[in-house]
């Protein structure tokens, strides 16, 4: 198995990223996905997840109407377009398998880094 972020970044308040990742090494279409994060001296927190139907997706109440998650079961990839950010939104980014409703993913990759800062 294999998940590889991308798209991190320093952004601004405000600002906006898109968080890619490419998914290998196992049935994608068949697995609900999710986004986690882990803030500097914190826990991972679960953040967004989606069906493999591709239509139904959740999240956090934190990022809920700011973050949107999509994928394309076709290329195997996963999205998060990420608007109106924060500085609490400063983490470590990471894409996994499972946990589409909450939780810890069964699989995730090495993360990718978002600060928001001015």
């Amino acid at each position: 198995v294999q998940l590889v972020e991308s798209g991190g970044g320093l952004v601004q308040p405000g600002g906006s990223l898109r968080l890619s990742c490419a998914a290998s090494g196992f049935t994608f279409r068949a697995y609900g996905m999710s986004w986690v994060r882990q803030a500097p001296g914190k826990g991972l927190e679960w953040v967004s997840g989606i069906l493999p139907d591709g239509i139904h997706t959740y999240y956090a109440d934190s990022v809920n109407g700011r973050f949107t998650m999509s994928r394309d079961n076709a290329k195997n990839t996963l999205n998060l377009q990420m608007n109106s950010l924060k500085p609490e939104d400063t983490a470590v980014y990471f894409c996994g398998a499972g946990a589409a409703t909450g939780g810890s993913p069964i699989w995730r990759g090495q993360g990718t880094q978002v600060t928001v800062s001015s």
